[in-house]
């Protein structure tokens, strides 16, 4: 014998309701970024301090030293990069297509008392590595005690 299940039409609202709310967060709530790594401010960036510099490493991959651009204005540290597609493929022969191309752009604030004109970049391995002397004045300065005698 078949079982009867009583009709509720608010319980199935409120579940359709629960699946909207978790379709729409999970597009514009959550970040974007294994899916749009070019979209703005996504460039993973690692910052720290060493004894006499601060050190930005930013993770391009895929992108040719002469692609990116750095500036420092005030500070603020600019990491502007593009890539382009290699070859013309026509879109009806992709079978799929989750790689982007285009540009980028990253905007990280430098703690002060940096020498930025002296600044180096290194790009390996998909790695920028900028490092950012510090000033001498805000350099730790170690004092040794004499014993008394």
């Amino acid at each position: 014998m078949a079982n009867l299940v009583r009709w509720e039409p608010i319980r199935d609202l409120m579940a359709l309701r629960s699946e909207m709310d978790r379709m729409f967060e999970d597009r514009f709530v959550r970040p974007l970024a294994p899916f749009a790594p070019w979209a703005e401010g996504t460039m993973a960036v690692d910052m720290y301090e060493t004894g006499d510099a601060v050190v930005v490493k930013a993770a391009i991959p895929g992108v040719k030293a002469e692609e990116i651009e750095i500036s420092v204005a005030g500070d603020t540290l600019t990491i502007k990069a593009e890539t382009k597609e290699e070859e013309e493929v026509k879109r009806e022969n992709y079978l799929r297509r989750e790689r982007r191309f285009g540009s980028c752009c990253r905007s990280v604030s430098l703690p002060g008392g940096l020498q930025t004109d002296k600044a180096e970049a290194d790009y390996s391995d998909g790695v920028l590595t900028l490092t950012f002397p510090k000033a001498e004045e805000v350099r730790p300065k170690s004092i040794k005690v004499k014993a008394a005698q």
